[in-house]
């Protein structure tokens, strides 16, 4: 089953020079959103020097995207797209010391990818990125470079473990 990720009602569009991406808190069941004033309630920070006409698409909480027996599959929040750019984009506000939520987010990143992926859609991009952002700024004992050169491999995206996101 072929999944629609252009659907109207979760996408929000910028030309900003600078933006955020937000998730309210759980036990909000609510979709991640652009925002282009309160600066604190930003997970991801997104740097648009050249103004490029950015369409947000949530997918958390907004796009189904089921497994193949049936089950609703995990789900990145959302997406950012930019003439033939793609930006995937898992946030999360943890505190956390070890790479747990980081496995966590890869996994939803891979899950939305892979869907995507199966779409004519995906088609139209040729610079395909995936993003985790944290807004704590966790230390990480190890280097991430063997996740995220793995993650390139399986699914030809670049990954980056990092909450500034830069539109080139």
């Amino acid at each position: 089953m072929s999944v629609n990720f252009s659907e109207r009602k979760c996408q929000g569009l910028t030309t900003k020079k600078l933006f955020g991406i937000c998730d309210d808190p759980p036990p909000a069941k609510t979709h991640a959103y652009l925002d282009e004033e309160d600066g604190r309630k930003w997970i991801a920070v997104v740097i648009n020097e050249d103004q490029y006409k950015v369409t947000f698409t949530a997918i958390d909480h907004c796009i189904d995207t089921f497994r193949e027996n049936g089950k609703m599959d995990q789900r990145c929040d959302g997406m950012l797209a930019y003439n033939s750019t793609v930006i995937f984009v898992e946030l999360k506000e943890r505190k956390a010391s070890g790479t747990k939520w980081v496995i966590d987010a890869v996994n939803q990143l891979r899950a939305s990818i892979n869907h995507f992926e199966s779409t004519v859609e995906s088609d139209d991009y040729t610079i395909k990125k995936a993003y985790v952002a944290n807004s704590e700024h966790p230390k990480f004992k190890e280097s991430q470079a063997r996740r995220m050169e793995q993650f390139l491999v399986e699914t030809g995206y670049v990954l980056r473990i990092q909450n500034r996101i830069i539109l080139e």
